[in-house]
């Protein structure tokens, strides 16, 4: 019989709803019950591409013998980080702080006022390499709650105090300065691998936004460090298996098994990677012609496309990193591997020896069983480009056969924002319209969908119903920054409209007018034991970043002063991180760039939109590499956007307008000059 979830918009909680834990959404009622029983709490939080999250399901929530035994000593509830992520955070800043660590699945035991007591990630079912098994831990944490019960509440009253004392502070009330970014960026290098272009570390994730960093900093400084970097990191990451080397997108991460050893991918592919980095590679083909960087853009954009767009336009949060690999075994990585006997099979011996030595697939394989990960090894050889496409082809084909990967169907609002803004990008660069209207296809979903008619966002929606979580800040501020990305694609100004609705909620709701600084929940949102708070940018842009630099953006298109006052106040946190841990604000940097270059303000007039000079000097503002530089482009006397005001045709010809901290240069009918203007 289904428990509670079977309602659930999540894929992720639909999931479990035939576990027979009788699983709680996280709801008021939940911790009702725990209370009107007097047990504990159990929280598991995890997302539908989670490996480990299926894992432990299978292992101990599918256990008939172990559902019983929670169904009777505790009220559990089943969390989807990805729906909930402000309870996601608030919690792992718990098990962090408790344990040195966190992950996914997240266990954590609460009391029913929702002050957790023990922490943890997955537990086998079995004791193992010194972790308990689950069920000694429920048995432990149940014994200590009817035996102990003063200690658990002490306990858990501490770490509730701890987690509520943790108020941040803003580090520097100034904004960023020229020093801080190239300290920034002297950190970086310490950090980076010269041989192998990566950062340091054994797993690697991808830097998308401190990508982004780089190529502003470039664009700004001329720095040539900057530049060589952001290509060392994009080139590797390319190259090696983080990449689908067939299908095009990137993979969660990549990690060394063993030293010296091939990376080796964990194969979930998320949206937000893939929105992140193909924006990026866009922007290093804009500042470098680089084939390589135009040709991982455009594949992961189709990737997203074909793969993630949904039926209602939006886009799906994930492909899960496990697949049925032939034989009705879920095996991750199965739809990704080869052997040199399956490539055999797709291509004849003698294709198949090439394919084995272009990708790097060896007989006793790169990764589990024999299978290698398909990557592009350096060497010196040069290899048939039209035999290679050939065999790439063919083994897409081949692979289409195997069983795919789930995905889970479920519209983020904010990842979706990132996927708007790096396909109509991409779009506008590559001179494909197609992409452009899968952005705008996307962002109607969202205001269908996710707004309310106070423009208030909802987190999530699947098959275009809404679900019942409210926006966190990431959400407003990437959403904003998609929808600035999409007006100056389309020069449509209701886009620019819409971004205004969204961060006028960010200054009512979401910011310490005191301070300046920003919180992850708006003032009005469900109280948890604190409120989250977040500067920092890891696998996605912070809502602070986010906010900040979408607030910035509007400034520019409007002049208004509170955004741009705003958006300053938010980046001193910049000032304080950036040159200490570069790598965990790459957002943020890039944001306090697009701020030292002005950002500049770009308006291009001209008889119509379809006028073939107008067309030509927008696309030459949009290829422009100036950090953050917003362009409005309409017809000459247009209301469309505030740019666009008093900036006439120049002797009847196209023009376009380059501003600059309330300094403006002539009017241009140059698309040569204009170039010269947005590079310099």
């Amino acid at each position: 019989m289904p428990n509670r979830l079977a309602q659930a918009t999540s894929p992720y909680l639909l999931q479990h709803a035939d576990n027979p834990v009788d699983w709680w959404p996280w709801h008021s009622e939940a911790f009702e019950e725990a209370r009107e029983r007097d047990v504990p709490v159990f929280l598991s939080v995890g997302y539908s591409a989670c490996h480990w999250c299926h894992v432990m399901a299978h292992e101990s929530f599918e256990d008939d013998g172990t559902a019983a035994y929670m169904n009777e000593h505790f009220v559990s509830v089943k969390v989807d980080r990805e729906e909930r992520p402000d309870v996601d955070a608030v919690y792992m800043e718990a098990v962090q702080a408790a344990t040195g660590q966190g992950g996914w699945p997240m266990s954590v035991f609460m009391t029913p006022d929702g002050e957790p007591f023990y922490f943890g990630t997955y537990f086998p079912p079995d004791a193992r390499h010194g972790m308990p098994s689950f069920r000694q831990v429920l048995e432990g944490v149940h014994n200590a709650w009817t035996s102990r019960r003063g200690e658990v509440e002490e306990v858990a009253g501490k770490v509730t105090r701890d987690l509520a004392e943790r108020e941040l502070s803003m580090g520097d009330p100034q904004a960023p300065t020229e020093e801080t970014q190239a300290m920034a960026l002297l950190q970086l290098t310490r950090d980076v691998e010269p041989a192998s272009g990566w950062f340091k570390g054994d797993t690697k994730f991808p830097p998308s936004m401190v990508v982004e960093f780089l190529l502003r900093h470039h664009a700004r400084a001329d720095s040539v460090a900057a530049l060589e970097m952001a290509e060392g990191l994009c080139g590797a990451m390319a190259r090696s298996s983080l990449y689908d080397q067939l299908g095009g997108g990137f993979h969660r991460y990549v990690l060394t098994p063993r030293p010296g050893g091939p990376l080796v991918p964990h194969f979930e592919k998320m949206l937000y990677d893939n929105a992140l980095l193909c924006r990026v590679y866009a922007h290093l083909w804009r500042a470098t012609g680089s084939d390589l960087a135009r040709r991982v853009a455009l594949e992961t954009a189709d990737f997203m496309v074909r793969e993630l767009r949904t039926e209602q336009g939006g886009f799906a949060s994930a492909l899960d990193a496990d697949s049925d690999d032939g034989t009705g075994r879920h095996v991750e990585g199965a739809y990704y591997v080869w052997t040199p006997g399956q490539l055999r099979e797709a291509l004849g011996d003698e294709d198949a020896e090439l394919a084995a030595q272009y990708f790097g697939v060896t007989e006793e394989g790169t990764f589990e069983e024999g299978a290698s990960v398909l990557q592009l090894p350096q060497r010196d050889e040069v290899f048939d480009a039209e035999r290679i496409a050939s065999v790439r082809a063919r083994l897409l084909e081949a692979r289409a056969s195997r069983p795919a990967p789930g995905r889970d169907d479920k519209v983020v609002a904010a990842w979706n924002g990132l996927a708007i803004a790096a396909l109509a990008e991409t779009g506008a660069y590559f001179d494909r319209p197609d992409l452009v209207e899968a952005a705008v296809g996307a962002a109607d979903l969202l205001v269908r969908v996710h707004f309310d008619d106070q423009a208030r966002l909802t987190r999530t929606s699947k098959d275009g119903r809404a679900g019942a979580n409210a926006g966190v800040l990431e959400d407003y501020g990437d959403v904003a920054e998609g929808f600035l990305a999409l007006a100056s694609v389309t020069g449509e100004g209701v886009w620019l409209d819409f971004a205004g609705f969204l961060l006028d909620h960010v200054l009512a709701r979401f910011v310490d007018e005191e301070s300046g600084a920003l919180y992850d929940t708006a003032a009005d949102a469900e109280r948890l034991i604190r409120r989250p708070q977040d500067p920092t940018d890891n696998a996605v842009p912070s809502g602070w970043s986010a906010a900040a630099g979408a607030l910035l953006g509007y400034a520019a298109h409007t002049g208004s002063e509170p955004h741009r006052r705003a958006a300053e106040r938010a980046l001193g946190v910049v000032k304080a991180l950036g040159p200490r841990v570069p790598r965990f604000i790459g957002w943020g940097l890039a944001v306090a760039e697009a701020l030292l270059d002005g950002p500049r303000e770009v308006a291009v007039v001209g008889p119509s939109l379809s006028d073939e000079a107008t067309k030509t000097l927008h696309r030459t503002a949009l290829l422009g590499t100036a950090p953050g530089a917003v362009v409005a482009v309409g017809a000459a006397e247009s209301d469309e956007f505030p740019l666009l005001a008093d900036r006439p045709l120049q002797q009847g010809a196209p023009a376009a307008y380059v501003c600059r901290n309330f300094t403006c240069d002539a009017p241009t009918t140059d698309p040569e000059r204009l170039r010269e203007a947005l590079s310099s």
